[in-house]
């Protein structure tokens, strides 16, 4: 995979933090940008936001038409079936984005990657693989769609982990979110799991506790 184009925000002058967020299926980079400023982040804090824009592949469920996707989903029954390849892949151009940052002055711990749907299920594959030590995940409306192939670095065995998903959630169940979060304890990590009477989307109650997440992970 190529490298990822993305859009930049900084909340302040010389970033000594992170965040990679990625967008859903369909989205692009510039569908989490309105949400920084609701995050209500300390006026100080200085958090350089990267919004990768996936790659335009064809998906099987939308009748192989191209759209911005991390990864093809070929099915949705019992669960749903996708190229764990194809999101493999994704999480290591992500991981290049990484890279970059540590390049950029921003230590490892101090870089928490973020995703949306699609862009959840390729953070948790990123977030718990990474060779070095990571600020946190952010697993919003998504599934583990890699639970059971991912290979998990030491390096973040205790890295924070805060799953969100909407109650009425018609594309992604909420029952894939809890799953989700059985799979990790039952693989020994531990994340806080919180729901919101909502679809599939955001809602400023759970903006406003992501921040508290990020506040908290990055010591803000």
């Amino acid at each position: 995979m190529n490298q990822l184009e993305y859009l930049q925000q900084d909340t302040g002058e010389n970033p000594d933090a992170s965040v990679i967020w990625l967008h859903g299926l369909g989205a692009n980079g510039h569908d989490f940008e309105p949400v920084v400023p609701e995050l209500g982040l300390p006026k100080n804090a200085s958090v350089r936001f990267i919004f990768p824009h996936a790659p335009e592949i064809p998906v099987t469920i939308n009748g192989g038409i191209r759209m911005p996707a991390w990864y093809d989903i070929k099915s949705l029954e019992l669960g749903r079936t996708v190229d764990k390849d194809q999101l493999v892949a994704s999480a290591q151009a992500v991981a290049a984005l990484v890279e970059q940052e540590i390049e950029r002055g921003v230590k490892p711990e101090r870089i928490v990657i973020a995703g949306f749907s699609q862009g959840g299920a390729v953070a948790y594959e990123l977030g718990l693989s990474y060779p070095k030590p990571l600020a946190g995940i952010l697993a919003l409306s998504t599934y583990f769609a890699t639970g059971d192939t991912v290979q998990c670095s030491d390096a973040n065995r205790n890295i924070p982990i805060s799953v969100h998903h909407g109650t009425h959630d018609p594309m992604i169940p909420e029952a894939l979110g809890r799953a989700s979060v059985e799979k990790l304890q039952a693989m020994g990590y531990q994340a806080d799991y919180r729901t919101w009477p909502m679809e599939h989307a955001v809602c400023l109650e759970e903006i406003h506790a992501i921040g508290e997440f990020l506040r908290n992970t990055l010591s803000l």
